[in-house]
């Protein structure tokens, strides 16, 4: 008999397709996630869950499911997963590093690039039929080719955004907890142990770290300050890095330039958001993985990992592994 799996949205083809060579697979068929009490109802019942960051699985989920070995996270972050509970109750976590890092990264720059060229403003205005001609001084943004850009987390997306740079000849300045010479010495990179020794010398800030209780508004009203007048930020992380009613002041009142966000708090952003009113900032609904490659290579990793631990297989990536090695 094979195992019971319940996946939380219809995913590209290829990875439900090898889900269902190894596992009996019930797919919630909304475009809208699962209700918390479906999900919950659903995990009492299947062996492995299959999810999104939009899932949220908890303790009250993990204790009444007590078949459930798996979940998988069709993403790298799994802060919508509680770890502790899982690991406590023998439930591996799985997610997909590494498949969406060039794609992230290529999206992350291209919202630095939109907000800073103003290219969202410009077509906005162009569609309302306001061109009327050209203009000496219309959308005037900032230049991005030799400005100071500002990695916060250099793991493997924004080692991909500090490549990018340069191409546009730009000063890398970096602050991780983890110093990475290595990589300062073949990307030119200046290493900060310091975020607020960091913020004040940047053009640019681009957001990569993990949502942890360390990094809840990391980015708040005082770091906001320390930024430059003419600074943009752009967050592709997790929405609650940054402080939303902070960030509205910055932009209301020109502490900073401008922002361009994929990711909000909360998700998604309400459609009566003050943010929203603004200009000066560009956000999209967390799409910075979402090309067709991409998506479907996160959908394939996640159904292996998925499959290997229902074989009693190592899956490639098991965010607790002491979890298998107590099988």
């Amino acid at each position: 008999m094979k195992p019971k799996v319940f996946v939380t949205r219809m995913v590209p083809e290829p990875g439900l397709k090898l889900l269902q060579e190894h596992v009996e697979v019930e797919v919630w068929p909304g475009d809208e996630p699962p209700p918390y009490e479906v999900l919950r109802a659903k995990a009492s019942e299947v062996d492995g869950l299959y999810t999104m960051v939009t899932d949220r699985v908890d303790r009250p989920l993990l204790e009444g499911a007590p078949r459930l070995k798996v979940v998988s996270n069709m993403a790298v972050g799994y802060d919508n997963i509680d770890v502790q509970a899982a690991t406590e109750r023998g439930v591996a976590v799985c997610n997909t590093p590494g498949v969406l890092t060039d794609t992230t990264a290529d999206f992350a720059f291209g919202l630095l690039m939109a907000v800073a060229r103003r290219i969202v403003e410009a077509d906005k205005f162009v569609r309302a039929g306001r061109w009327k001609t050209w203009g000496p001084m219309a959308f005037l943004g900032y230049d991005i080719h030799g400005a100071t850009l500002g990695i916060v987390g250099l793991g493997r997306i924004g080692l991909g955004v500090a490549e990018r740079a340069q191409g546009f000849r730009m000063k890398v300045l970096y602050y991780d907890p983890v110093r990475r010479p290595e990589e300062e010495s073949r990307l030119g990179l200046e290493y900060f142990g310091r975020l607020d020794d960091l913020l004040p010398r940047c053009d640019f800030v681009s957001i990569h770290v993990p949502l942890s209780p360390e990094t809840y508004h990391l980015i708040g009203e005082a770091q906001l300050r320390l930024m430059k007048p003419t600074a943009i930020l752009v967050n592709t992380a997790r929405g609650p890095v940054v402080d939303p009613k902070a960030l509205y002041r910055a932009l209301k009142e020109g502490w900073i330039a401008g922002a361009g966000l994929d990711v909000t708090e909360p998700e998604p952003i309400p459609a009566d958001d003050p943010l929203l009113t603004l200009e000066n900032v560009v956000i999209t609904p967390h799409i910075a993985s979402a090309s067709h490659a991409t998506r479907t290579r996160m959908a394939v990793l996640a159904a292996e990992n998925l499959i290997a631990v229902l074989s009693g297989w190592e899956p490639k990536h098991c965010v607790n592994p002491e979890v298998l090695r107590r099988r």
